[in-house]
């Protein structure tokens, strides 16, 4: 059988149907067994998995039922349908949902992963105050991200290493009332076993190795996928030359960071400066 090719960069709903085209053949499932399952019909299923049909949040969580793969298409679907997230953030998201390590590095913004909830809302009202989303896509992005959080308290949680650029601690974000409790979830994450935590100082000038977001993903196969962010686009990358240059500069960016105890003792002097 001659199976259509797929090209999941082209639009969210191309991600949708790659992923789940691709993950159904890992695991050696037939559209016709996949239709036994889920109750849709071969004919719709393929229609979705090559972008001829969107999927529905139903359908995405029925696909998630079948393939046991908790709530990766779920995640894929709020992509789908919010134009709040970036192109190419739904594909991270499948991947991101069952990684056993992350490396992190950000810059002004504290990483989503690591957000309160109060902090996440105040981000989300800015955008959508600028125009750059609607009401219903703030909402959207605030659930793709409590769903995200999980990753740091499952059963086993995944390993978290995270470098934040001085400015994320600086930036202050909703104000003292906002910022305060944000800071002290900072130090409460850095405590847990699973977590390493690191600031890169404003001291460190140019000798910073990485200017954009970096997200690099282990996952249980033992590879390693990077994506990257720019204003207007994300990029998420399988390629192994590519994600080497990601992981060498960020391995860098580690030694010459503050060490986890230098770095607590940082944001805690923020946090006092916001009294």
């Amino acid at each position: 059988m001659n199976l259509k090719p797929l090209t999941p960069d082209a639009s969210p709903r191309a991600a949708f149907g790659s992923e789940l085209r691709s993950t159904r053949e890992e695991l050696k499932m037939t559209q016709d067994h996949l239709s036994q399952r889920t109750g849709y019909s071969p004919g719709h299923i393929s229609s979705v998995e090559t972008g001829r049909k969107p999927p529905t949040l139903l359908f995405a969580q029925q696909v998630d039922r079948a393939l046991g793969t908790g709530t990766k298409f779920a995640n894929l679907f709020l992509d789908v349908r919010a134009s709040a997230l970036l192109q190419g953030f739904g594909h991270y998201l499948a991947h991101e949902a069952k990684a056993t390590e992350l490396r992190l590095f950000e810059v002004g913004i504290i990483p989503g992963l690591l957000q309160t909830p109060e902090y996440a809302a105040v981000l989300a009202t800015a955008s959508m105050n600028r125009g750059s989303i609607t009401e219903a896509q703030a909402a959207e992005r605030l659930e793709v991200l409590a769903r995200r959080q999980t990753l740091i308290t499952r059963q086993p949680p995944a390993q978290l290493y995270a470098i934040l650029d001085e400015s994320c601690i600086r930036r202050p974000i909703g104000g003292p009332d906002v910022m305060g409790p944000q800071l002290d979830r900072l130090l409460h994450l850095a405590g847990l076993p699973n977590m390493t935590l690191q600031i890169a100082p404003y001291a460190m000038g140019e000798s910073r190795s990485l200017d954009l977001p970096v997200y690099l993903l282990g996952l249980p196969d033992r590879s390693t996928a990077a994506y990257s962010e720019s204003a207007q686009q994300g990029l998420f990358e399988r390629d192994p030359e590519a994600v080497q240059r990601l992981l060498t500069a960020y391995h860098q960016l580690q030694v010459e960071a503050l060490p986890q105890a230098a770095s607590v003792a940082l944001i805690r002097k923020a946090r006092e400066e916001l009294q």
